[in-house]
């Protein structure tokens, strides 16, 4: 239980999971592109928020005090106290329990309490094969494309990008995308979407057995112009008239929103645009869209208002995420997408990836590290970790350099 001090009005909040209130205090300590939030800001990310994704689970009541701490508090025994005039933190009582070694049973408790509102299953979308190589110098071989394929269908993923049918000028390493489509090996109840960026591209895929396209248009219109070498309105009407012509074949179409919190131009992106980026692409067709934070700036106090903008709009079964890990932030940044009732998640083998229009952005975050948390979490993928650690560790060889994913350099030392 958390009791919440702020302004004139006290709540509590029974039930909302320890690990949300940590997230929740991030948000204090940093932002997106080094803009703290104030003091003054937080209530607006918290509780109001937090009961609006978290009924079933929690209830608020009004007290009447009025002291300017913010006091979480296990059972009346311990308190963290945050005192606003310092910006000071400090701990008071014990955290012991006699029936458990003296841990906490609060702590405990945890998985039980923050699975509440999560989802039971969560689709992982591996972007790997497209958009976590299409930043490498050198080119990958077609056959260790297809082969990378075929480990990560191995492992259970469901959904694998497998390429790109956009310009050889533009991204070299992916003008082999006719080969690697035709050289995958079809798997019943297996998706393999490749990316086109306009009519020509889509014909291009189709003519190499595509069954499923995905197209991407930008939040920022300095992104959009770097990217696609046109505005954002320019950008929505080349893909009105790929999910026109995918309807004709019954195609489906997936969309991308990119730059969803920041850009390496424009710095912030406001919600609102991001919201009706997202609104053209569903109601031009898109099956399903996915929000990326292109240069993983995002924070779960950036992401929150950005998923609030999008859901308005766009049903939230409908919607995915796609979180590049920068500033470390992605784990954080699905754990609160999952709890606002987000159920799709993309994610890049090792880690593999970056973004060839934004200097400095690292690759997607880890599917084995996502992976992981969400069984830790109870929660179902179909995945198996040992076989997608084989296919990370495949790759990482061929590129000669060590995994991006934390949990698959751990379980690793574990086993040499």
């Amino acid at each position: 239980m958390f009791q919440i001090h702020f302004g004139n009005a006290d709540k509590e909040v029974r039930c909302v999971p320890a690990l949300l209130f940590t997230l929740l205090m991030s948000v204090y300590r940093m932002s997106s592109l080094e803009e703290p939030l104030g003091l003054g800001d937080l209530p607006k990310l918290s509780i109001n928020r937090l009961g609006r994704f978290c009924q079933s689970a929690c209830r608020s009541r009004a007290d009447g005090h009025n002291n300017g701490n913010y006091t979480p508090s296990n059972n009346g025994n311990n308190q963290t106290l945050f005192h606003s005039s310092s910006h000071s933190w400090h701990m008071q009582g014990n955290y012991t329990d006699s029936s458990y070694n003296g841990v906490n049973m609060e702590f405990r408790a945890l998985p039980q309490k923050i699975s509440w509102d999560l989802p039971r299953f969560v689709k992982v979308v591996e972007v790997g094969p497209r958009d976590g190589l299409q930043n490498e110098k050198n080119v990958v071989p077609t056959s260790v494309k297809i082969e990378l394929i075929h480990k990560l269908v191995a492992s259970g993923l469901s959904v694998v990008e497998a390429t790109s049918f956009v310009s050889p000028k533009w991204v070299p390493q992916l003008a082999d995308a006719k080969d690697v489509l035709e050289g995958i090996q079809q798997t019943p109840d297996v998706r393999f979407p490749v990316l086109t960026p306009n009519l020509r591209g889509f014909e291009a895929a189709i003519a190499a057995g595509a069954t499923e396209v995905a197209v991407f248009a930008s939040a920022s219109e300095s992104f959009s112009k770097s990217n696609l070498n046109c505005t954002i309105e320019a950008s929505l009407a080349r893909y009105r008239d790929v999910t026109s012509a995918a309807k004709k074949h019954g195609i489906r179409v997936r969309g991308y929103v990119s730059c969803v919190v920041g850009c390496p131009v424009e710095g912030t992106v406001h919600p609102s645009k991001v919201a009706y980026v997202a609104k053209e692409l569903y109601d031009m067709g898109c099956a399903e869209i996915s929000l990326g934070d292109t240069i993983g700036v995002a924070t779960p106090g950036r992401v929150v208002p950005m998923l609030e903008a999008v859901m308005s709009v766009v049903p939230v079964d409908k919607l995915a995420v796609h979180y590049h890990d920068t500033y470390g932030q992605a784990l954080a940044n699905i754990l609160v997408s999952l709890q606002m009732g987000i159920s799709v998640v993309d994610s890049s083998v090792s880690g593999l990836g970056g973004c060839p229009y934004a200097k400095g952005a690292t690759g997607n975050v880890a599917t084995e590290d996502v992976v992981y948390m969400l069984h830790g979490l109870g929660i179902e993928t179909n995945v198996d970790l040992g076989k997608l650690m084989v296919a990370g560790d495949y790759i990482c060889k061929h590129l000669d350099r060590p995994s991006g994913s934390k949990t698959a350099s751990a379980l690793s030392r574990l086993t040499t």
